[in-house]
């Protein structure tokens, strides 16, 4: 057998298919577009290996909200999760249909309540024509309960935001 029929044997070996369909399918999950896949697979794999990673070991669960010094942002917390918390203080108006709609906590990572006591709301990522992996997660009505999630539901970060101005 030469070369060139070992190389396409690997190519077409049942585990390498396996590994690309799983790859592909947590990057669309995670809001990587087909296309930044395949033109740029190494920054898409740096995008959702640590989500993937999270999710093998068992990591991906909500912890005690963060410190951050009174008055301040969290240091994890995005330049648009901040405009999407403040939005949520303010009341809206949400850029997208399903901003402020009940999440379910399907994923059971965050502390079980009754239904309807979360809710989601769109974060931005730059770049994305669509919505993105990126969320705020709030509990309670008004909210008090604050988590960030930047895998789409694969884990969460707790944090308070800094006191509304408005």
């Amino acid at each position: 057998m030469g070369k060139r029929s070992r190389k396409q044997s690997r190519r077409n070996h049942p585990l390498a298919w396996l590994a690309t369909a799983v790859l592909g399918l947590a990057a669309l999950w995670l809001g990587v577009s087909p296309e930044r896949l395949r033109s740029d697979p190494a920054q898409a794999l740096e995008q959702i290996a640590p989500a993937i990673a999270r999710a093998g070991s068992g990591t991906g669960t909500a912890a005690t909200p963060e410190p951050a010094p009174s008055g301040q942002w969290p240091a994890f917390l995005t330049p648009e999760a901040r405009q999407t918390v403040a939005l949520i203080q303010r009341g809206g108006p949400y850029p997208y249909r399903q901003d402020g709609t009940v999440f379910g906590n399907r994923e059971r990572l965050l502390p079980p309540r009754e239904r309807g006591w979360y809710r989601e709301y769109t974060v931005d990522t730059p770049g994305l024509s669509h919505r993105g992996p990126r969320r705020i997660v709030t509990g309670g009505h008004p909210p008090r309960e604050w988590y960030y999630t930047a895998d789409h539901y694969a884990s969460f970060r707790p944090f308070t935001p800094p006191a509304s101005r408005h």
